[in-house]
């Protein structure tokens, strides 16, 4: 296999995990190092709202073991506009933020665009031309999370490879599943888990996407994060998938 495969979920801090996934009793403070041990990667989800501390990520970086990532959710500032081409300030403003004391713990950073956003190719095609290859010399990889329909374009897809950003492929009863070129690594997230399934997906599923998993490292990394649906199943089916590849 010419790529990694990592296994995560949405954050680290979710109070119904407490009991399930995390031991009664643990810590607040050591849940993000308890995911280290049990998981691959995880997504970083207060990025999202606000802007974090050089000091949060380097903290964040210390309590992961090598070879684990986080995968960072971009500022909604930056995706959730009118007119993307605009969004230059607050990129800039997202990516200086200290991203860079990751170290190599930093993943893709994730795009993510909102269900009413429409494909505009213009727009759009602008947008990715603020996305920076680096930062502060460190490799920057780019995903494109977007909800609707419209976006099922070839135009959509052309643009995306040549910017170098892998579109996200979300399994969701409402969201298209879109499946973008080869651009070096893949990124899926999974939002159909089960309350009722043990794992969230059952054991066939599962499978199904370590199979898939295993497949797409012949053209590079790939990242998957079980999110969202039944979210209290999220960390058993990560588990599970993560058993699965082995």
């Amino acid at each position: 296999m010419s790529g990694k495969i990592r296994v995560g979920i949405g954050g680290w801090v979710f109070e119904p995990w407490r009991g399930t996934f995390y031991p009664e009793g643990l810590r607040q403070k050591d849940e993000l190092a308890y995911v280290g041990q049990h998981l691959t990667a995880t997504e970083i989800n207060a990025t999202y709202y606000s802007t974090q501390k050089p000091a949060t990520f380097a903290g964040w970086a210390k309590a992961v073991p090598e070879g684990f990532q986080f995968a960072v959710k971009a500022s909604r500032f930056c995706t959730n506009r009118r007119v993307l081409a605009e969004a230059g300030e607050s990129i800039a403003k997202f990516v200086n933020q200290g991203l860079i004391e990751l170290g190599d713990r930093l993943g893709p950073i994730l795009w993510q665009f909102m269900p009413t956003k429409t494909f505009d190719a213009e727009d759009f095609g602008a947008f990715l031309q603020l996305l920076p290859a680096s930062v502060d010399g460190v490799p920057l990889r780019h995903a494109l999370e977007v909800r609707h329909d419209s976006f099922d374009d070839p135009a959509f897809f052309d643009l995306a490879q040549k910017a170098g950003a892998a579109v996200v492929h979300a399994d969701h009863p409402e969201y298209p599943a879109l499946c973008g070129h080869d651009v070096g690594f893949s990124y899926a997230r999974l939002m159909r888990t089960r309350e009722e399934e043990p794992t969230g997906y059952s054991a066939e599923e599962i499978q199904g996407w370590a199979d898939k998993a295993r497949e797409r490292t012949a053209r590079g990394d790939v990242y998957a994060f079980f999110i969202s649906g039944a979210k209290v199943r999220a960390p058993a089916a990560a588990q599970a998938m993560i058993v699965a590849l082995r």
